[in-house]
C-alpha cells in the first residue's frame, strides 16, 4: 500500500528542517489518547518510558520494561495513522551488548508497531545506535537531560550550563549526526546552548526545556494537559486542566449514584410490561 503524503516518516524530519517546518511531539501510551492526538495532526507520537511515571505509578523511569514498552506500543499504533510512533528504549535495553540492544529495538518494531525508536546518551552507546540502524531502525537521540542516568547526574538538572559541558553537549550531537540518527531530543539545556547545536546540526532538534530555537518541541501529555500533578517541571505548560475536570466530574458521578438520581430513564432499557407479568 503506498504511504500516504500525509504521513510523518523518518525522512521526514529532515525535509521538515529544510523547509523550516517546527515540529511537534507529544507523547501516548494509549489507543484513545493516541487516536486523539493523530486526528489533531501531531507529527510525532512518542511512547516515552514515562510512562513509568504518569501511567504505572513508578518514581522514575528505571522500572520500565521492554515488554512494558511492547505493550504500549502496540496500543499507540493501533490508534495512530499519520503521526510517526516513536518508541522509547527503556534502561538496560541498549547497555548490555550490541546484540541485546538491536533485538530490543527490533522487538519495539516488529511486536509494539513503532517505526523509530529513541536511545540516551552519545559517544557512550554509539557503538548500539550504529548497528540499530545499520538493521534498518530509525534512531532518534537525546541529549542534555538523561532521566535514565538520574542516580549519576544526582536529580533533574538543567544541562550545558558550563563551557566544557556545552563543548561536550556539541561534540556528541555531531557524533550522533554523523552515525546517522534522524533527530535529537535535547532535554533541560539552556536555550542558547539549544540554538547554537540546532544551527549546527543538519538533522533536527526536537527540545523540552530547551527553549524556542529547536527544531521541534515534545512535552508529556499528561503534563500539557493537567492530569499528571506529582510534580510540574518549570518548562512545562500547562494547555488544559483536566485533572480538575475529571476531579469534579467524579464527584458529581458518586453524588448522583449516592443520591439515585443516576442513571434514570434516558440511561436505562425497557421491556414490555406483558412479558413481565407473565414472571408473577
Amino acid at each position: 500500500m503506498a504511504t500516504s503524503i500525509n504521513k510523518f516518516t523518518a525522512a521526514s524530519f529532515h525535509k521538515a528542517k529544510s523547509d523550516g517546518k517546527k515540529i511537534s511531539m507529544l507523547t501516548a501510551y494509549d489507543y484513545p489518547m493516541a487516536k486523539l492526538l493523530d486526528e489533531a495532526g501531531i507529527d510525532c507520537i512518542l511512547v516515552g518510558d514515562s510512562l513509568g511515571m504518569v501511567v504505572l505509578g513508578y518514581e522514575s523511569t528505571l522500572q520500565v520494561t521492554v515488554d512494558d514498552m511492547v505493550h504500549h506500543c502496540r496500543a499507540v499504533a493501533r490508534g495512530t495513522k499519520k503521526a510517526l510512533v516513536i518508541a522509547d528504549m527503556p534502561f538496560l535495553s541498549y547497555h548490555i551488548s550490541i546484540e541485546e540492544s538491536i533485538r530490543n529495538a527490533g522487538r519495539l518494531i516488529q511486536e509494539g508497531g513503532a517505526s523509530a525508536v529513541k536511545l540516551e546518551g552519545g559517544s557512550n552507546v554509539l557503538d548500539k545506535i550504529k548497528a540499530i540502524i545499520d538493521a534498518q531502525i530509525p534512531v532518534i537521540g537525546h541529549l542534555g537531560l538523561t532521566p535514565q542516568s538520574i542516580n549519576m547526574l544526582g536529580g533533574y538538572k538543567v544541562q550545558g550550563t558550563k563551557l566544557e559541558q556545552v563543548k561536550k553537549l556539541i561534540e556528541e550531537a555531531e557524533l550522533l549526526q554523523q552515525a546517522g540518527v534522524h533527530a535529537i531530543v535535547l532535554e533541560c539545556v539552556p536555550e542558547k546552548v539549544a540554538k547554537l547545536i540546532s544551527e549546527k546540526l543538519e538533522i533536527p532538534t526536537i527540545g523540552i526545556g530547551a527553549g524556542k530555537y529547536c527544531d521541534g518541541q515534545v512535552l508529556v501529555t499528561q503534563d500539557m494537559l493537567g492530569i499528571y500533578s506529582d510534580f510540574k517541571p518549570k518548562f512545562v505548560k500547562q494547555y488544559a486542566q483536566l485533572g480538575n475536570i475529571i476531579h469534579n466530574a467524579c464527584l458529581q458521578y458518586i453524588s448522583e449514584v449516592q443520591e439515585q438520581q443516576f442513571p434514570n430513564a434516558e440511561h436505562s432499557f425497557s421491556i414490555d410490561d406483558e412479558v413481565l407479568s407473565k414472571l408473577y
